[in-house]
């Protein structure tokens, strides 16, 4: 059953899939939702019942001030980022948000970088045994075989932005110079999938398959839920490797060579909305993990062979001379 008592919960990025997808679950189990983003244009402030608010880019000097503000101010519960840019500076203001009460679950420090940084996460899945793409750093370039199909993508990116597809060594070279921060990774072929997973604070880990069948610019598209024992349990494996916990979800590939993983978000995913609607109750646990009641994996099984289409939906149209969305306060009280 959804948890009964309605909470206070900031989601950030509700101008990506992610977040504005968890707002709308979150507002559908029964809880007030603080919709937070720089855009004042957000598609997920046009969800009805959230509460927007605009706040600084994540890089922002200005943005810690503006969280905790519109926290204490509005007698939050909780935050849940909805996108990777807001982890960092969350990180950094775990022990202020938790001394007013306001709940983050995010695994430690150590393991939430392990994840974001590209070169770390592959480096701690080597060392696991855990078969993954090879990578290198552009200082690494005369490592590269010829005749590999590559990917260039920024080390710290997110939602496929920056991410290019090469076929040679010359363009990636060339590429390395223009993405920020870049990485140089082998391309991997064959079914790509997500799991969603979530994580409790024993280490027990729910995980949810879906192929990705159709994806365009880094956001799926069509998906259908599966079963494959040999992927979950690489999925299992990764998770312990890096810590994981709460809610999180790893993408890769099944190969004619076996499983690869290429990843893993500290976040929702954009296309969870099939894992629920496939029978496992995905939000509802996270929240009763986030304060600190017991995850039911009971409830968190589902039906396998069920499928999503996404596409894109214009959710209003409007003059910007009547938006009505406020500033985040900056530094205050409740």
């Amino acid at each position: 059953m959804p948890d009964q008592t309605p909470r206070r919960i900031v989601v950030t990025g509700v101008g990506a899939n992610p977040g504005l997808g968890l707002a709308r679950s979150l507002l559908r189990l029964g809880h007030r939702v603080v919709a937070v983003d720089a855009n004042p244009l957000a598609p997920g402030f046009f969800l009805g019942d959230v509460s927007p608010y605009v706040v600084p880019l994540a890089e922002d000097p200005d943005y810690p001030e503006a969280i905790v503000g519109l926290c204490r101010a509005l007698a939050v519960d909780a935050i849940v980022a909805g996108i990777e840019s807001d982890l960092s500076p969350l990180l950094g203001l775990r022990p202020r948000l938790e001394a007013d009460g306001i709940r983050l679950w995010l695994p430690d420090d150590e393991s939430v970088y392990d994840c974001i940084d590209k070169a770390r996460f592959h480096q701690v899945l080597t060392e696991h045994g855990i078969p993954t793409p090879r990578t290198w750093d552009p200082e690494e370039f005369d490592r590269v075989p010829s005749g590999v199909e590559l990917v260039v993508k920024p080390r710290g990116g997110h939602g496929a932005q920056g991410v290019h597809m090469v076929t040679s060594r010359r363009h990636a070279r060339v590429l390395c110079e223009l993405v920020p921060a870049a990485i140089v990774q082998e391309r991997v072929y064959g079914t790509e999938f997500t799991a969603d997973c979530l994580v409790d604070r024993d280490g027990q880990a729910s995980v949810i398959l879906r192929r990705r069948d159709l994806v365009k610019a880094g956001c799926v598209a069509v998906s259908t839920t599966f079963e494959d024992q040999a992927v979950r349990d690489l999925i299992v494996k990764t998770l312990q490797a890096v810590r994981a916990q709460g809610l999180c979800c790893v993408q890769g590939f099944i190969t004619d060579n076996g499983v690869t993983i290429t990843e893993l978000n500290v976040r929702v995913a954009g296309g969870f909305a099939l894992t629920e609607a496939a029978g496992a109750d995905l939000v509802d646990q996270m929240v009763r993990g986030l304060f600190g009641q017991p995850v039911d994996h009971d409830q968190l099984t589902y039906r396998t062979g069920v499928f999503l289409t996404n596409y894109l939906e214009t959710l209003r149209v409007g003059d910007v001379a009547e938006l009505e969305v406020a500033a985040a306060p900056k530094g205050a009280t409740a």
